[in-house]
């Protein structure tokens, strides 16, 4: 399947799109390199754009790529505490293809201050659609996946906090972030 293929039906039919992409197989390599990395870099791009910060967009979207690996650890350490499977690459893609509305929300990084409802909208959708994708990807039962999902999020919370909080100690915390 095509990524633009992928990217419209993650985004206007998850429900239908999740079982197709538990489905496939595929490495994270070939994740990475054919959707992470394309779709990552839209929001980095568009930083460089407005702000003219070729560090602050670079450290940007090293982060992305780190934390989308990051969170799919914690969503696969975390699945059998819920009822579900430990996969790691099915955690890779859930992780991977329910970001899809953020990161090409990251695009309108253009205009400013709009950005953040902008992007406020589309981490909502991500998180809709990340929960969709729990039973399937993970087989997380029903009745648990709010709660899974819900620890997910604050597990990549912590994370984006730390690794914050470290790049900041590093120097890298005035560049735009």
């Amino acid at each position: 399947m095509s990524m633009i293929d992928r990217v419209k039906n993650i985004l206007l039919s998850p429900k239908t799109e999740w079982p197709t992409i538990a489905g496939e197989s595929t490495t994270t390599q070939a994740l990475y390199t054919g959707y992470i990395m394309i779709l990552a870099a839209i929001g980095p791009v568009a930083m460089l754009l407005r702000w003219g910060s070729v560090a602050g967009a670079i450290t940007t979207y090293v982060l992305t790529l780190i934390m989308a690996y990051l969170v799919a650890l914690v969503a696969d350490v975390m699945a059998p505490t819920f009822g579900g499977e430990k996969n790691i690459l099915q955690s890779l893609k859930l992780v991977a293809y329910s970001c899809t509305a953020v990161w090409l929300a990251g695009i309108f990084q253009i205009l400013g201050m709009l950005a953040g409802l902008i992007g406020l909208i589309a981490l909502i959708y991500s998180l809709y659609t990340f929960y969709l994708g729990v039973t399937v990807m993970k087989k997380v039962p029903a009745e648990k996946a709010v709660g899974y999902t819900v620890v997910v999020v604050i597990g990549a919370i912590v994370l984006g906090v730390l690794l914050g909080s470290l790049m900041s100690l590093l120097g890298y915390g005035r560049m735009g972030m």
